[in-house]
């Protein structure tokens, strides 16, 4: 019961960010194991557009390999940050079966904020000199 008490406010939080629509439909899920799944699905997709998005930089900054290094560094402290963040966000439940919902709806809130920026990325105007990412051609 402990551990229920201390995952509500975290799944409270998680339905107000970005991801509200599945991280309610997860709270709806009938019981922690399947909300556990619910939640690691919606991140694993989160993921695999970040990873899309990521490649697409990658594509637009082939003719640059200092920007791109640059890009991987970012990424890679970016990574750290996210993690290091669950961690510490979902520490208040670690010993409860709510964990793993805690840790992936954290990861897929995370996720979507640099998917929202990639996506910023690959809309630069052309001439845009704040932006690190070429325009399309």
């Amino acid at each position: 019961m402990r551990t229920l008490l201390f995952a509500l406010p975290a799944l409270a939080l998680m339905a107000l960010s970005s991801t509200a629509a599945r991280a309610e439909d997860c709270t709806e899920a009938p019981d922690q194991m399947s909300a556990n799944e619910c939640a690691d699905k919606a991140y694993q997709a989160s993921d695999a557009e970040l990873n899309k998005l990521y490649k697409q930089i990658e594509g637009r900054l082939k003719d640059d390999a200092d920007t791109r290094k640059l890009l991987v560094t970012a990424q890679k402290a970016w990574i750290g940050f996210r993690d290091a963040e669950c961690d510490f966000s979902s520490s208040g439940v670690a010993e409860g079966s709510a964990y793993p919902a805690t840790v992936s709806m954290c990861l897929d809130g995370i996720t979507q904020g640099r998917i929202d920026t990639f996506r910023g990325y690959l809309d630069c105007e052309e001439g845009d000199m704040s932006c690190p990412v070429p325009a399309a051609n």
